[in-house]
C-alpha cells in the first residue's frame, strides 16, 4: 500500500494559489480583468484547480490518519473538517451579508448591493430562511462553492470503505456512478425554499475531480509520464476547445455558437460535464509537464522566486484566502463604485491588485497564527 506524502508538494501549493487569485477576479463585481482568465477561453476554469488541488491536499491529510488509525478514526477526522468547512460557510454568509447589509442602510453605497447577491428574501423573512441557512437548503449562487466541498468530503469515508473492501474497482464504480447519476440529474439539492432551483454545483458530479486528484496522490493511478505526443494531444484539445468557448468568437460566428449550444450538456458547469472534465485534464497534464518534476521549475532565484513563494503561501492557506477573497471583492467593489471609478482603467487596476495585497495579507497572518509563535520559548532578556 502507498502511503501518502505528508511533505508540501510546491506544484499543489502554487496552483491553489494561482486559483485564488483567479477566484477573485471571477468574484469582483463589473471587472473588465475577468475577461482574461482561463474559463473565458476554454470548458474549465479556477473552480476545477480549487477542487482537483483539494482532493490531492486531502490524500496527503487524510489518506495518512486511514492507513494508520483505521476507518473509524479516518473518518472521524473527515467529519472534524466537514464541521470546519460548515461554520466557514455559515460565517462567510453572515460575514458578508452582514457587510453589505450595514454598507446600505448607513448610507454608504448607492447601489443594491444585497438585492445583487439575491440576499432580500433572507433579510426580509430571517425566521424563514435562517433554518434553510444552517440546513443548507437555502444556498445563493455567491456562496455555492463550501457546500459543494463538504458533501464531497463527506463522501470520502464511503470511498475509503469501497477501497478497502473491493479495491481500486469499486471506488471507479463508485465515483463513477454517482457522476452519472448527478449528470442525468436524478440527484440534487435544493437551492432556496421557495423555487425549483438546485445548487449550481452538484457535488455528486464535482466529486469526479476531486477523488480524480485524490487517486493520483494515493497511487491509485499511475502518473502519466511526460511525452510529446501526449503533450501536442493536450495541447490540441486545448487549442480546438477555445472557439467554442470564447465570448469574442462565438458572437462573431453563429454556426460556432450553434455548436456550443448543442453540445451544451457535455460542457455544463453544475454537472461537470465531460468535455469540461476532459479539457481540465488536459491542461493539468500541460501545467504538471511545465513546472517540471517535482516542481523544479518553480524553484526560481530572485524576483521570480519571491513572487513564486507568495503564491505558494496563498496556496498553502486556500481555505482562509478563499473565505476573504469573496468579503474582499465585494467591499473592494462598492470602495470602487463609490470613487466613480466603475468601468475605468485606473479602477480595474486599483480594485484588482487591493484585492490582490488582501489576499497575500490574509494567507501570511494566518501562517503566523498557525505557528502559534505564543508558544515558542524566548530567551531570557538580559539583566
Amino acid at each position: 500500500m502507498q502511503t501518502a506524502n505528508r511533505q508540501r508538494d510546491p506544484r499543489l501549493d502554487f496552483f491553489r494559489g494561482i486559483a485564488m487569485f483567479i477566484i477573485f477576479i471571477a468574484h469582483l463585481p463589473a471587472n473588465s480583468w475577468a475577461l482574461w482568465i482561463p474559463a473565458r477561453f476554454g470548458f474549465s476554469d479556477a473552480t476545477e484547480i480549487f477542487v482537483f488541488c483539494s482532493g490531492m491536499a486531502s490524500a496527503i491529510a487524510f489518506g495518512r490518519v486511514f492507513e494508520l488509525h483505521g476507518l473509524a478514526m479516518g473518518s472521524a477526522r473527515v467529519i472534524y473538517r466537514v464541521w470546519q468547512v460548515y461554520w466557514a460557510h455559515i460565517c462567510l454568509f453572515l460575514g458578508v451579508a452582514g457587510m453589505l447589509a450595514f454598507l446600505q442602510i448607513n448610507g454608504l453605497t448607492s447601489e443594491d448591493y444585497v438585492g445583487k447577491l439575491n440576499l432580500w428574501p433572507f433579510f426580509e423573512d430571517p425566521v424563514f430562511q435562517l433554518p434553510g441557512l444552517l440546513t443548507l437548503t437555502y444556498v445563493p449562487n455567491y456562496f455555492d462553492i463550501l457546500p459543494m466541498y463538504l458533501v464531497i468530503l463527506a463522501m470520502l469515508p464511503l470511498v475509503m470503505i469501497a477501497y478497502y473492501t473491493a479495491g481500486r474497482g469499486a471506488v471507479l464504480a463508485l465515483v463513477v456512478g454517482f457522476w452519472l447519476i448527478a449528470t442525468f440529474r436524478f440527484v440534487d439539492f435544493p437551492a432556496e425554499p421557495w423555487s425549483d432551483r438546485r445548487w449550481f454545483f452538484n457535488p455528486f458530479a464535482w466529486q469526479l475531480l476531486f477523488f480524480t486528484g485524490f487517486a493520483f496522490i494515493k497511487g491509485w493511478i499511475p502518473r502519466p509520464p511526460v511525452k510529446k505526443r501526449l503533450l501536442f494531444l493536450s495541447a490540441a484539445i486545448i487549442i480546438l476547445t477555445i472557439p467554442f468557448a470564447y465570448f469574442r468568437i462565438l458572437n462573431t460566428v453563429p454556426e460556432l455558437r450553434q455548436v456550443a449550444w448543442e453540445i451544451r450538456d457535455l460542457t455544463v458547469k453544475s454537472e461537470m460535464g465531460i468535455l469540461r472534465y476532459i479539457h481540465f485534464l488536459a491542461l493539468a497534464y500541460v501545467a504538471w509537464a511545465a513546472v517540471g518534476e517535482g516542481g523544479h521549475r518553480l524553484l526560481l532565484q530572485g524576483f521570480g522566486g519571491k513572487v513564486v513563494r507568495v503564491i505558494k503561501k496563498v496556496g498553502q492557506q486556500s481555505l482562509a484566502v478563499f473565505l476573504a477573497s469573496l468579503i474582499l471583492a465585494q467591499g473592494i467593489a462598492v470602495f470602487r463604485d463609490e470613487l466613480g471609478l466603475k468601468g475605468t482603467l485606473s479602477g480595474g487596476v486599483m480594485a484588482n491588485l487591493l484585492g490582490f495585497a488582501g489576499l497575500i495579507a490574509v494567507a501570511y497572518a494566518v501562517a503566523w497564527f498557525k505557528g502559534q509563535p505564543w508558544k515558542k520559548a524566548r530567551e531570557p532578556r538580559a539583566s
